[in-house]
Protein backbone atom coordinates (compact mmCIF):
# COMPACT_ATOMS: atom_id res chain seq x y z
CA UNK A 1 0.00 0.00 0.00
CA UNK A 2 1.20 3.22 -0.98
CA UNK A 3 1.68 6.08 2.17
CA UNK A 4 -1.40 8.09 1.10
CA UNK A 5 -3.44 4.75 1.48
CA UNK A 6 -1.84 3.68 4.66
CA UNK A 7 -3.15 7.22 5.86
CA UNK A 8 -6.56 7.15 4.56
CA UNK A 9 -6.83 3.73 6.00
CA UNK A 10 -5.83 5.19 9.85
CA UNK A 11 -7.94 7.62 9.73
CA UNK A 12 -10.35 5.71 7.90
CA UNK A 13 -10.22 3.50 11.20
CA UNK A 14 -10.45 6.41 13.85
CA UNK A 15 -13.56 7.56 12.53
CA UNK A 16 -15.14 4.42 12.13
CA UNK A 17 -14.26 3.84 15.64
CA UNK A 18 -15.99 6.94 16.89
CA UNK A 19 -18.83 5.91 15.22
CA UNK A 20 -19.10 2.21 16.15
CA UNK A 21 -18.19 2.70 19.52
CA UNK A 22 -21.58 5.00 20.05
CA UNK A 23 -23.61 2.05 18.17
CA UNK A 24 -21.71 0.13 20.24
CA UNK A 25 -23.69 0.80 22.78
CA UNK A 26 -26.67 -0.52 21.54
CA UNK A 27 -26.04 -3.18 19.41
CA UNK A 28 -23.63 -6.21 19.81
CA UNK A 29 -22.48 -6.12 15.60
CA UNK A 30 -21.20 -2.81 16.65
CA UNK A 31 -19.48 -3.60 19.09
CA UNK A 32 -17.39 -5.91 16.89
CA UNK A 33 -17.30 -3.09 14.38
CA UNK A 34 -15.55 -1.19 16.93
CA UNK A 35 -13.10 -3.56 18.52
CA UNK A 36 -11.80 -4.18 14.78
CA UNK A 37 -11.80 -0.42 14.06
CA UNK A 38 -9.65 -0.32 17.52
CA UNK A 39 -7.09 -2.77 16.73
CA UNK A 40 -6.78 -1.09 13.13
CA UNK A 41 -5.90 2.26 15.23
CA UNK A 42 -3.38 0.35 17.31
CA UNK A 43 -1.84 -1.16 14.61
CA UNK A 44 -1.03 1.78 12.63
CA UNK A 45 0.35 3.56 15.93
CA UNK A 46 2.71 1.04 16.75
CA UNK A 47 4.23 1.46 13.15
CA UNK A 48 2.74 -1.61 11.37
CA UNK A 49 0.14 -2.11 8.36
CA UNK A 50 -3.27 -1.57 9.03
CA UNK A 51 -5.89 -4.29 8.12
CA UNK A 52 -7.70 -3.07 5.03
CA UNK A 53 -10.14 -5.94 5.13
CA UNK A 54 -11.81 -4.18 7.66
CA UNK A 55 -12.45 -1.10 5.16
CA UNK A 56 -13.73 -3.51 2.27
CA UNK A 57 -15.91 -4.90 4.85
CA UNK A 58 -17.55 -1.51 5.60
CA UNK A 59 -17.54 -0.80 2.41
CA UNK A 60 -19.50 -3.87 1.42
CA UNK A 61 -22.35 -3.11 4.17
CA UNK A 62 -23.20 -0.07 2.96
CA UNK A 63 -23.01 -1.17 -0.91
CA UNK A 64 -25.57 -4.08 0.09
CA UNK A 65 -27.71 -1.90 1.78
CA UNK A 66 -27.72 1.26 -1.23
CA UNK A 67 -28.14 -1.73 -3.40
CA UNK A 68 -31.60 -2.20 -2.82
CA UNK A 69 -32.58 1.25 -2.77
CA UNK A 70 -30.61 2.64 -5.49
CA UNK A 71 -28.51 1.10 -8.03
CA UNK A 72 -26.88 4.11 -9.19
CA UNK A 73 -26.20 5.59 -5.72
CA UNK A 74 -24.36 2.06 -4.77
CA UNK A 75 -22.53 2.80 -8.10
CA UNK A 76 -21.64 6.32 -7.25
CA UNK A 77 -20.90 5.33 -3.92
CA UNK A 78 -18.64 2.63 -4.95
CA UNK A 79 -16.65 4.55 -7.37
CA UNK A 80 -16.33 7.77 -5.01
CA UNK A 81 -15.97 5.53 -1.97
CA UNK A 82 -12.50 7.12 -0.57
CA UNK A 83 -13.72 10.42 -1.78
CA UNK A 84 -16.85 9.73 0.26
CA UNK A 85 -14.49 8.76 3.14
CA UNK A 86 -12.34 11.33 3.23
CA UNK A 87 -15.63 13.80 3.63
CA UNK A 88 -16.81 11.58 6.35
CA UNK A 89 -13.68 11.96 8.21
CA UNK A 90 -12.80 15.45 7.61
CA UNK A 91 -16.70 16.16 8.84
CA UNK A 92 -15.95 14.49 11.94
CA UNK A 93 -12.96 15.54 12.75
CA UNK A 94 -14.11 19.39 12.23
CA UNK A 95 -17.11 18.49 14.78
CA UNK A 96 -15.20 17.00 17.07
CA UNK A 97 -12.58 20.19 17.42
CA UNK A 98 -16.01 21.92 16.91
CA UNK A 99 -17.40 20.20 20.00
CA UNK A 100 -14.09 20.04 21.97
CA UNK A 101 -14.25 24.05 21.85
CA UNK A 102 -17.60 24.02 23.07
CA UNK A 103 -16.87 22.00 25.99
CA UNK A 104 -14.01 24.58 26.79
CA UNK A 105 -16.53 27.31 26.38
CA UNK A 106 -19.06 26.05 28.40
CA UNK A 107 -16.46 24.83 31.16
CA UNK A 108 -15.15 28.31 31.48
CA UNK A 109 -18.16 30.30 30.65
CA UNK A 110 -20.95 28.73 31.47
CA UNK A 111 -22.10 28.90 27.49
CA UNK A 112 -20.64 26.87 24.37
CA UNK A 113 -20.45 30.69 22.69
CA UNK A 114 -18.11 32.70 25.03
CA UNK A 115 -18.37 34.62 27.94
CA UNK A 116 -22.54 36.66 28.42
CA UNK A 117 -23.08 34.86 24.46
CA UNK A 118 -26.71 33.78 24.80
CA UNK A 119 -26.66 32.14 21.20
CA UNK A 120 -27.86 28.46 21.16
CA UNK A 121 -25.51 25.56 23.57
CA UNK A 122 -26.04 22.23 23.03
CA UNK A 123 -25.41 22.09 26.78
CA UNK A 124 -27.19 24.33 28.25
CA UNK A 125 -30.18 24.67 25.81
CA UNK A 126 -32.85 26.41 27.57
CA UNK A 127 -29.96 29.03 27.76
CA UNK A 128 -30.69 29.58 31.62
CA UNK A 129 -26.57 30.23 32.17
CA UNK A 130 -26.91 33.73 30.22
CA UNK A 131 -30.80 34.60 31.45
CA UNK A 132 -31.61 37.41 33.52
CA UNK A 133 -35.03 39.35 35.04
CA UNK A 134 -35.51 42.28 33.30
CA UNK A 135 -35.18 45.79 34.94
CA UNK A 136 -37.63 47.12 32.92
CA UNK A 137 -40.69 43.88 32.59
CA UNK A 138 -42.05 41.47 35.46
CA UNK A 139 -40.97 38.97 33.07
CA UNK A 140 -38.15 36.72 33.80
CA UNK A 141 -35.97 34.88 31.01
CA UNK A 142 -35.22 38.35 29.13
CA UNK A 143 -31.74 37.93 27.13
CA UNK A 144 -30.55 40.80 26.09
CA UNK A 145 -27.25 40.81 23.95
CA UNK A 146 -26.07 44.31 24.96
CA UNK A 147 -23.68 43.33 27.64
CA UNK A 148 -20.99 45.44 25.89
CA UNK A 149 -22.17 47.90 27.37
CA UNK A 150 -21.41 47.50 31.03
CA UNK A 151 -19.09 49.43 32.92
CA UNK A 152 -18.33 49.96 36.52
CA UNK A 153 -16.60 53.42 35.89
CA UNK A 154 -17.98 56.21 37.38
CA UNK A 155 -19.65 54.11 39.99
CA UNK A 156 -19.58 55.51 43.76
CA UNK A 157 -18.79 52.21 45.95
CA UNK A 158 -19.28 54.23 48.84
CA UNK A 159 -23.37 54.41 49.14
CA UNK A 160 -23.60 50.23 49.07
CA UNK A 161 -23.11 47.58 51.39
CA UNK A 162 -19.77 46.31 51.02
CA UNK A 163 -17.52 44.41 52.74
CA UNK A 164 -13.68 43.50 52.64
CA UNK A 165 -13.09 46.86 51.30
CA UNK A 166 -9.48 46.96 49.67
CA UNK A 167 -9.05 43.63 49.13
CA UNK A 168 -7.07 42.69 45.93
CA UNK A 169 -9.53 41.61 43.55
CA UNK A 170 -12.81 43.18 43.51
CA UNK A 171 -16.65 41.84 43.01
CA UNK A 172 -19.76 44.00 42.63
CA UNK A 173 -23.50 42.37 42.02
CA UNK A 174 -26.42 43.86 40.90
CA UNK A 175 -29.28 41.71 41.99
CA UNK A 176 -32.88 41.11 43.21
CA UNK A 177 -34.52 39.69 46.27
CA UNK A 178 -37.16 38.56 44.10
CA UNK A 179 -35.04 37.50 41.03
CA UNK A 180 -35.16 33.63 40.71
CA UNK A 181 -31.63 33.83 38.63
CA UNK A 182 -30.70 36.06 41.54
CA UNK A 183 -31.80 33.92 44.32
CA UNK A 184 -29.66 30.78 42.51
CA UNK A 185 -26.53 33.11 42.50
CA UNK A 186 -26.32 34.95 45.41
CA UNK A 187 -25.23 31.62 47.67
CA UNK A 188 -22.36 30.84 45.31
CA UNK A 189 -21.10 34.49 45.02
CA UNK A 190 -21.47 34.29 49.22
CA UNK A 191 -19.16 31.07 49.01
CA UNK A 192 -16.52 32.90 46.58
CA UNK A 193 -16.46 35.84 48.93
CA UNK A 194 -15.71 33.76 51.43
CA UNK A 195 -13.40 31.80 50.40
CA UNK A 196 -11.16 34.09 48.42
CA UNK A 197 -11.78 37.20 50.50
CA UNK A 198 -13.01 39.73 48.39
CA UNK A 199 -13.43 43.10 48.30
CA UNK A 200 -17.80 42.91 47.85
CA UNK A 201 -20.71 45.39 46.90
CA UNK A 202 -23.82 44.34 47.35
CA UNK A 203 -26.31 46.32 44.75
CA UNK A 204 -30.02 45.77 45.41
CA UNK A 205 -32.16 46.50 42.47
CA UNK A 206 -35.85 45.64 42.26
CA UNK A 207 -36.76 43.88 38.96
CA UNK A 208 -40.07 45.78 39.36
CA UNK A 209 -40.72 49.42 40.11
CA UNK A 210 -43.06 50.29 42.56
CA UNK A 211 -43.08 51.13 46.41
CA UNK A 212 -42.95 47.36 47.62
CA UNK A 213 -39.85 46.93 46.11
CA UNK A 214 -38.48 50.61 47.31
CA UNK A 215 -39.40 48.74 50.55
CA UNK A 216 -36.83 46.13 50.06
CA UNK A 217 -33.99 48.17 49.17
CA UNK A 218 -34.73 50.63 52.25
CA UNK A 219 -34.58 47.74 54.65
CA UNK A 220 -31.05 46.50 53.94
CA UNK A 221 -29.83 50.20 53.74
CA UNK A 222 -30.97 50.66 57.28
CA UNK A 223 -29.61 46.79 58.63
CA UNK A 224 -26.59 48.12 57.08
CA UNK A 225 -26.20 51.34 58.80
CA UNK A 226 -27.37 50.25 62.04
CA UNK A 227 -24.97 47.02 61.95
CA UNK A 228 -22.81 46.25 58.42
CA UNK A 229 -21.75 42.60 59.87
CA UNK A 230 -25.56 41.83 60.67
CA UNK A 231 -26.48 42.99 57.35
CA UNK A 232 -25.20 40.10 55.67
CA UNK A 233 -26.74 38.12 57.63
CA UNK A 234 -29.70 39.44 56.54
CA UNK A 235 -29.27 39.38 53.36
CA UNK A 236 -28.38 35.80 52.78
CA UNK A 237 -32.11 35.14 54.80
CA UNK A 238 -33.67 37.46 52.45
CA UNK A 239 -32.30 35.53 49.64
CA UNK A 240 -33.52 31.84 50.84
CA UNK A 241 -36.62 33.19 52.18
CA UNK A 242 -39.74 32.46 50.45
CA UNK A 243 -40.63 34.93 48.11
CA UNK A 244 -44.50 35.50 48.98
CA UNK A 245 -42.66 36.52 52.64
CA UNK A 246 -40.59 39.27 51.65
CA UNK A 247 -43.03 41.85 51.54
CA UNK A 248 -44.86 41.25 54.85
CA UNK A 249 -43.42 43.52 57.63
CA UNK A 250 -44.06 41.16 60.26
CA UNK A 251 -41.60 38.69 58.68
CA UNK A 252 -38.91 41.27 57.93
CA UNK A 253 -38.83 41.94 61.92
CA UNK A 254 -38.39 38.05 62.66
CA UNK A 255 -35.33 38.03 60.50
CA UNK A 256 -34.15 41.11 61.75
CA UNK A 257 -34.88 39.90 65.33
CA UNK A 258 -33.23 36.40 64.46
CA UNK A 259 -29.97 38.08 63.24
CA UNK A 260 -29.56 40.55 66.20
CA UNK A 261 -31.18 43.73 64.39
CA UNK A 262 -33.06 46.30 66.46
CA UNK A 263 -36.13 45.40 63.96
CA UNK A 264 -38.31 48.72 65.69
CA UNK A 265 -35.57 51.01 64.75
CA UNK A 266 -35.21 48.77 61.14
CA UNK A 267 -39.05 49.66 60.55
CA UNK A 268 -38.76 53.09 61.59
CA UNK A 269 -35.88 53.58 59.39
CA UNK A 270 -36.79 52.30 56.54
CA UNK A 271 -39.88 54.61 56.00
CA UNK A 272 -37.87 58.11 56.91
CA UNK A 273 -37.46 60.18 53.68
CA UNK A 274 -33.49 60.13 54.10
CA UNK A 275 -33.41 56.70 53.27
CA UNK A 276 -35.99 56.66 50.75
CA UNK A 277 -34.01 59.63 49.72
CA UNK A 278 -30.94 57.27 50.46
CA UNK A 279 -31.99 54.96 48.18
CA UNK A 280 -33.24 56.49 44.88
CA UNK A 281 -29.28 57.88 44.85
CA UNK A 282 -28.43 54.05 45.08
CA UNK A 283 -30.68 53.31 41.99
CA UNK A 284 -29.68 56.71 40.02
CA UNK A 285 -25.84 54.96 40.41
CA UNK A 286 -26.83 51.06 40.11
CA UNK A 287 -28.17 52.53 36.25
CA UNK A 288 -24.73 54.23 35.53
CA UNK A 289 -23.25 50.60 34.97
CA UNK A 290 -26.01 50.19 32.09
CA UNK A 291 -27.19 46.76 33.49
CA UNK A 292 -30.01 45.92 31.98
CA UNK A 293 -31.08 42.87 34.19
CA UNK A 294 -30.12 40.63 37.31
CA UNK A 295 -28.01 39.23 38.27
CA UNK A 296 -25.44 41.08 36.48
CA UNK A 297 -22.25 40.42 38.12
CA UNK A 298 -18.45 42.46 37.91
CA UNK A 299 -15.38 40.65 38.70
CA UNK A 300 -12.36 42.95 38.61
CA UNK A 301 -14.35 45.23 35.94
CA UNK A 302 -15.33 42.56 33.80
CA UNK A 303 -19.04 41.60 33.73
CA UNK A 304 -21.11 37.96 33.95
CA UNK A 305 -24.38 38.16 33.05
CA UNK A 306 -27.14 35.11 34.10
CA UNK A 307 -26.65 32.82 37.06
CA UNK A 308 -23.14 31.40 35.79
CA UNK A 309 -22.03 27.81 37.24
CA UNK A 310 -19.33 28.53 40.54
CA UNK A 311 -17.00 27.31 38.42
CA UNK A 312 -17.08 30.32 35.72
CA UNK A 313 -17.01 32.82 38.79
CA UNK A 314 -13.90 31.02 40.38
CA UNK A 315 -11.77 31.34 37.00
CA UNK A 316 -12.62 34.91 37.05
CA UNK A 317 -11.02 35.13 40.26
CA UNK A 318 -7.89 32.34 39.88
CA UNK A 319 -7.21 33.14 35.94
CA UNK A 320 -7.77 29.48 35.67
CA UNK A 321 -9.84 26.74 35.82
CA UNK A 322 -8.20 23.03 36.30
CA UNK A 323 -8.40 24.23 40.35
Amino acid sequence: LTKISQIFFFFFCIAALVVFSILGIFSATHREYARRALDCVFRRVTLRPCNTGFSEQVRSKILARLLGRSVWAAKMFNKYFELFAWIFMIAMIASTVWTAQGLYKYYRYGSCNGLNESGFCAFDPTGENNKVSSMNTATCGITNPSEKDLTLAGLDLSIFPRQNSGAKDKLVMIACYECDYSRATYPEIAKLVEKYNLDFTFIHFPVKEGEQDTSMSAYGTCAYQQDPAKFWELNKLLFAADKADLFKPDFIKSLATQVGLDAEALMACSTSSDTISAVKAQYSEAKGTKFYGTPTVFINGEPLVGPKPYRVYRAMIKKYILF
